[in-house]
């Protein structure tokens, strides 16, 4: 049963159970943040139950909201009836200005009018609102109606199938000649690009979709990171409140939501993408085929491509309704596509319209493009963008681009292939920009130092090294500043050539059969069928061991695209950088975003609210200068909230420890971090913490260098002897692979201590800031009974992309007084920033507690400690001396072991 909890201002929140005092602080303040179009920046550590509050504080608002609406309609209309009663006299205000001359019945007709129009509005949106709640009403009580589409669908293609055999037996027996083009061969071939300023041509998806668009209802977007995270949330609604009534839509790719076998299978993205448009096509092509129409007949071995069977108009329309009478994720959304025989993808991009709650990755939200091909509208609506401690990273990474010299071979040969197979068929303007693109990729060749119409694994470049340019500075080097990109980019978009490309190769190979070519292609042949056996060869020295069975894409175009797309940035928000590299094929172009908020500005600007939302949000200073400030936000629209944690203060025992055990200065700088006397130090104070702290220890170094480093001396000097005694020994593996494996590990030896008894009491981790177990691993309970920091992880200071980037913040963001300069401040946030999400992985609810010990006399400083999150520094204490710091742990956990 829910409860309700009702603040100052009169609101009710519908809670699962009794809310803690910061979730009632929480949700209020959320509520008065939606209500007044503001931005705000929440901050609630990981256990304090943020979603709930999140879930409850938002709909609440949104339920408000709708009864407003209603209550105003209703009130417009009664007016509206009122005066169109003859006895009634005008309703319009003493004192209304008018225009200087104009009658008095002018007027009033053309306020009857507007009137009018706005009481025909508001009774059409009555109107469609009843029918929708009618119709869902029916699919809830109806359950039969999911299954009546698909056994229609499947008599359906049955009867197809008969007649699609009974064809083929009789093409199979005449003697037809053969077209000059092959069989399926004509959707290969590019469609007349008659202008520049067109509009893009819809397809047959885009042209369904527009006969069942319905008008957007005020809704909220709720976007994370990780498909987990997403399915973690919507689990959340259902056992909420809010879980029976909400219309809510989870959204995915093509690669989560594909229900067809033959394309789900594919296992690269744009493989998956290619495959369901180019089925699309195909549906709209036999739809719109005369009956009698003669077949050509295919060449041998080659199937027709039919339609996919999971898209229909009926079917999507019967899995819309499905999708919103119910709150589902991802998997129940596939399972359910997969019941009603229709597809999960484009039946839930259809239910976006109606639906309150959209739940969407933030690669949909945050990239125009994808967010526009997915039918997201941000205009008046709420967005809550959660997990967002690393939001900037996350919109420079999805506008970033990245070429390889191979790739730039690779193009160039199949586009060169395609235009000599179809050249006399293309029309001038395909030609002229198929010869632009040609052009500007043997230029991109020549600026890595490379030839064109070479093996690019056998060149070696005369230099190498890595150079960063801006963008103006790129295009003059490699003479393609003559080039209009901004019509390249259109084109490619427009004409979808990159799967015009992919299909031909696909269709093709490497090369042309040899009695199709002229002979003087022999040669170019030979180094086309080259080049592809050469492709999957470079790239192996260098791939992950887990990714080296991923596929290669049959046109490295696609990447192209986007690294074009890029080019078309602003010369001050974006840098190349060019990376030689030995061989061409290893060498490489990347566009470096300096400036999220350009892309981040359009999403600010629409919608009605906006939410940023994270466990830790320290240091906010990042998000109001570099993302919102630059954004154009205005500082008044911008609201700060930070809540405390749930657990009792005496639950948390966070320290500074500036010297070790025999008295050496705890100073872990990149010049003094490597010294003998350093490092056994710190061997020392860990041999010490893990004698007094029961269970698991995880123990942070700012680098995987560092810690295989520390970890070498202390087998050679005999400190990892001595730590075995109290603590079995894991390391954090380099491989996503073996993470599992050891954490199941780790915390079986933790658990079996605890039962056995003896010297050895549980556990230590060495762990690496930024690595797999700093973001997302919960070492609730005895897992992270106390976490350490070694030193600060500053970044590479060193780095051309952090030094630019400290630049472009020094030109841009004015310095305040008393503070530290922006590109200083850049560096120690991006530390900080790392630090937080590493200790806050040991404290995750109520009942937990933990030491967090920070090696490092740095940390002592104030402008350090003001960027750790307020729960934490408000219990801190700074230990001079190890001796006091070592006492006050044993003390802190004897007591809480005694409490239990």
């Amino acid at each position: 049963m829910a409860n309700h909890t009702q603040e100052p201002g009169g609101v009710h929140f519908p809670f699962p159970f009794p809310p803690y005092s910061i979730q009632k602080e929480f949700m209020a303040e959320l509520y008065r943040v939606l209500k007044a179009g503001k931005i705000g920046i929440f901050e609630s550590p990981t256990g304090t139950g943020k979603s709930l509050s999140l879930i409850c504080g938002a709909l609440t608002w949104l339920r408000d909201f709708e009864e407003e609406q209603r209550q105003e309609e209703a009130r417009l209309l009664h007016g509206a009836a009122a005066a169109s009663s003859p006895s009634s006299p005008s309703q319009e205000p003493p004192g209304t200005p008018r225009p200087a001359g104009e009658p008095d019945w002018v007027t009033q007709f053309v306020q009857k009018k507007e009137e009018r129009e706005l009481v025909e509005r508001l009774q059409e949106e009555q109107g469609r609102r009843r029918r929708r709640e009618e119709r869902l009403q029916r699919v809830r009580h109806d359950a039969w109606l999911k299954y009546a589409a698909a056994k229609r669908l499947r008599q359906e293609e049955e009867v197809a199938s008969l007649l699609r055999l009974s064809q083929e037996m009789l093409a199979g027996s005449g003697t037809e000649a053969g077209p000059e083009l092959e069989a399926g061969e004509e959707e290969l071939v590019l469609a007349e690009y008659e202008s520049d300023e067109d509009k893009p041509v819809a397809t047959s998806v885009e042209e369904e979709e527009d006969d069942l668009e319905e008008e957007h209802v005020t809704k909220i977007y709720y976007c994370s990171r990780t498909h987990s995270q997403l399915s973690q949330f919507v689990r959340e609604v259902q056992k909420s409140p809010f879980g029976q009534g909400t219309r809510l839509v989870s959204l995915g790719s093509r690669q989560n939501l594909c229900v067809n076998a033959e394309v789900s299978g594919l296992r690269s993205v744009e493989l998956i993408n290619d495959r369901c448009l180019e089925m699309q096509r195909s549906k709209r092509e036999n739809h719109r085929a005369e009956p009698d129409q003669p077949k050509r007949r295919r060449p041998e071995g080659r199937a027709a491509r039919a339609g996919c069977p999971f898209y229909g108009h009926e079917q999507l329309r019967l899995l819309q309704d499905e999708i919103l009478v119910g709150v589902r994720d991802v998997e129940q959304l596939v399972a359910l596509g997969r019941e009603a025989r229709a597809c999960p993808y484009y039946g839930s991009r259809l239910a976006i319209p109606q639906a309150q709650l959209v739940v969407l990755p933030y690669s949909m939200l945050l990239h125009e493009a994808t967010r526009r091909a997915a039918g997201v509208r941000l205009q008046g609506q709420v967005v809550i963008i959660d997990e967002a401690h690393n939001l900037m990273d996350a919109i420079a990474g999805m506008h970033g681009a990245e070429v390889r010299g191979s790739q730039l071979c690779q193009a160039h040969a199949q586009l060169l292939q395609y235009m000599d197979r179809y050249g006399k068929r293309l029309k001038a303007k395909n030609l002229m920009y198929i010869k632009q693109i040609l052009y500007l990729l043997e230029k991109f060749v020549t600026v890595l130092g490379g030839n064109i119409r070479q093996n690019p694994s056998t060149q070696c470049l005369s230099t190498t090294g890595t150079a960063l340019l801006s963008i103006n500075d790129f295009l003059c080097r490699s003479q393609a500043d003559n080039i209009n990109l901004f019509k390249v980019q259109r084109y490619l978009e427009k004409s979808m050539i990159s799967r015009k490309l992919f299909g031909f190769t696909e269709r093709y190979g490497a090369v042309l059969p040899a009695s199709k070519q002229e002979s003087k292609l022999s040669g170019f042949q030979r180094f086309l069928q080259h080049l592809h056996e050469e492709a999957s060869a470079t790239q192996a020295p260098t791939a992950p061991a887990e990714e080296a069975e991923a596929p290669r894409l049959a046109s490295p175009l696609v990447h192209i695209e986007g690294f074009l797309a890029a080019l078309t940035t602003a010369n001050q928000d974006g840098r190349v950088i060019l990376s030689q590299q030995g061989s061409l094929s290893q060498s490489s172009l990347r566009f470096l975003l300096l400036n999220p908020a350009v892309h981040f500005a359009q999403v600010a600007r629409e919608c009605r609210a906006l939410v940023i939302a994270g466990g830790t949000m320290q240091p906010v200073s990042d998000f109001r200068e570099q993302l919102l400030a630059c954004a154009g936000v205005e500082t008044e629209r911008v609201v700060e909230f930070s809540c405390g944690h749930v657990i009792p203060p005496d639950h948390i025992l966070p320290l500074v420890i500036c010297h070790g055990p025999s008295g050496q200065p705890l100073d872990f700088t990149f010049q003094k971090r490597a010294l003998p006397q350093m490092m056994e130090e710190t061997g020392r104070a860990l041999c010490s913490l893990c004698s007094a702290v029961p269970g698991g220890v995880v123990c942070f170094f700012p680098s995987y260098d560092y810690q295989r480093q520390v970890h070498a001396h202390w087998e050679r000097s005999g400190l990892l002897a001595r730590l075995a005694v109290r603590k079995k020994i894991f390391q954090e593996p380099r491989g996503a692979g073996q993470v599992e494996q050891v954490l199941a590990a780790y915390a079986k030896c933790i658990a079996g201590c605890g039962r056995a008894g003896g010297t050895v009491t549980g556990a230590l981790l060495l762990s690496v800031v930024g690595g797999k177990m700093s973001e997302g691993i919960n070492f609730s309970d005895d897992l992270g009974r106390c976490v350490v920091m070694v030193g600060m992880p500053y970044p590479n200071i060193k780095s051309p992309e952090l030094q630019e980037k400290m630049a472009y913040l020094e030109r841009t963001l004015p310095r305040a007084p008393g503070q530290a300069a922006p590109g200083k401040a850049l560096v120690e946030n991006l530390c900080m920033k790392a630090v937080n999400q590493s200790i806050g992985r040991a404290i995750r609810h109520q009942r937990d507690f933990a030491s967090i010990v920070l090696l490092d006399q740095r940390y002592a400083r104030p402008p350090v400690l003001a960027k750790l999150p307020a729960w934490i520094r408000a219990r801190l204490e700074v230990k001079a001396t190890f001796g006091p710091a070592f006492a006050a742990v044993r003390k802190f956990h004897r007591e809480k072991l005694g409490a239990a």
